[in-house]
This record gives structure tokens, C-alpha cells and sequence, in this order.
């Protein structure tokens, strides 16, 4: 018996069973779960109905991942699963999943940050700080003008910023891993980082 998506078999809300009066259908049909995990990339092309292709993934570990308050993206890899509404199981086997909360690199951000706005996030390692002893790099009077009405306009989640100190910061997987193939989110902000980060202590 394969995996059927029908609702042929299911019972009235009464209770009562009803006539099945025809067989399953192919386009009825379902497939095992793709269960992807973190891991070296493995993904698997699947011819479907129509002639159409999903690409099942069975082990990720980069994606592309927006921080949507500064409409900024960049590829960046996942380190971490560490949290799943649906079941503490699919965190301790560390499965990706649509809308899991994940811990991804901070790295791109960051560097991108320091040179948007010229503002440091974080701790500074060793070679960062010899760089800030050289002194700030030359730069036009007009790229001067434009980073400081940026950071005029600067706003950052203080709990976002504080995560950036360990260098690792927490996102939510957007795609579905079993079916496009892809690990691409978005960067937790305001009260759904609040929410996740109590949730994340109380687990």
C-alpha cells in the first residue's frame, strides 16, 4: 500500500463509513517526507506530475537568508536547529524544515553592516582590531555625507544586536527543503525574536 492523499477511506462526520466506489488514483498519490538534514549538500532532482521537476534535498547547510528591516540578503551558513513548533524530535535530529528556527552565521551581515553604516557589531577579533588601530580608511567627502544620514536613520533590534556579539544570530526557514530544494529565510526582528528567544530558554 503506498501513501494516498484521498479522503475516500475517512469516515462521515457522524461517524458512519462510507461506499467507496473507486480505486485509488495516481494523482492521489503521496511520497515518503524528504526529512532534510543540516549537512554537506545532497539534493536529489524528482521528475513529478506534468513532467515537472522538485528537488529533494536530504542534507543542506547554506542558504540565502534576508534581514528584512534593511532589505539586505546574503548567503550564509546554517550552524544550528534550534527550535520546531511541531516536535522537540525534528530539533534534537536536526531536520530542516518549512518555518524552523535556525542559528545561521553572522559573518556576512556583519560586514556588511560595518560598511553601510560604519558601525562595528560585535566583538572584535584580533586582526579587526589591528585594522581599528590603522585608523578608518579613506574615504570621498561624498560617501562621508552619505554614511552619516545613514546613521542617522539607524535602527537595530537590541536583542538582534546583542546576538551578533557571538557571532551567531537566529532565522526562520521560509522555503520547503523537500520540495525546492533550498534552506532560504529570514532574520528574526522585534516581537517574533522576543517570542522565539523565550520559547528557545523554556525548551
Amino acid at each position: 500500500m503506498g501513501i494516498s492523499r484521498d479522503s475516500r477511506h475517512k469516515r462521515r462526520l457522524t461517524g458512519g463509513r462510507m461506499p467507496i466506489h473507486k480505486k485509488k488514483r495516481l494523482f492521489e498519490m503521496g511520497r515518503q517526507p524528504a526529512l532534510t538534514k543540516l549537512g554537506e549538500k545532497r539534493v536529489r532532482r524528482l521528475r513529478v506530475r506534468g513532467g515537472n521537476f522538485k528537488f529533494r534535498a536530504l542534507r543542506l547547510d547554506h542558504g540565502n537568508f534576508t534581514w528584512q528591516s534593511e532589505g539586505f540578503t546574503r548567503p550564509t551558513r546554517v550552524i544550528d536547529v534550534v527550535y520546531n513548533a511541531t516536535n522537540n524530535e525534528l530539533v534534537r535530529t536536526k531536520t530542516l524544515v518549512k518555518n524552523c528556527i535556525v542559528q545561521i552565521d553572522a559573518t556576512p551581515f556583519r560586514k556588511w553592516y560595518s560598511t553601510h553604516y560604519n558601525f562595528e557589531l560585535g566583538k572584535k577579533k584580533k586582526g579587526e582590531e589591528e585594522k581599528a588601530a590603522q585608523g578608518p580608511q579613506k574615504q570621498s567627502k561624498s560617501v562621508k555625507r552619505k554614511i552619516e544620514t545613514r546613521q542617522k536613520e539607524r535602527v537595530i533590534d537590541p536583542i538582534l544586536e546583542e546576538q551578533f556579539n557571538s557571532g551567531r544570530i537566529l532565522a526562520c526557514i521560509s522555503s520547503r527543503p523537500g520540495q525546492s530544494g533550498r534552506a532560504d529565510g529570514y532574520i528574526l526582528e522585534g516581537r517574533e525574536l522576543e517570542f522565539y528567544s523565550k520559547k528557545i530558554v523554556k525548551k
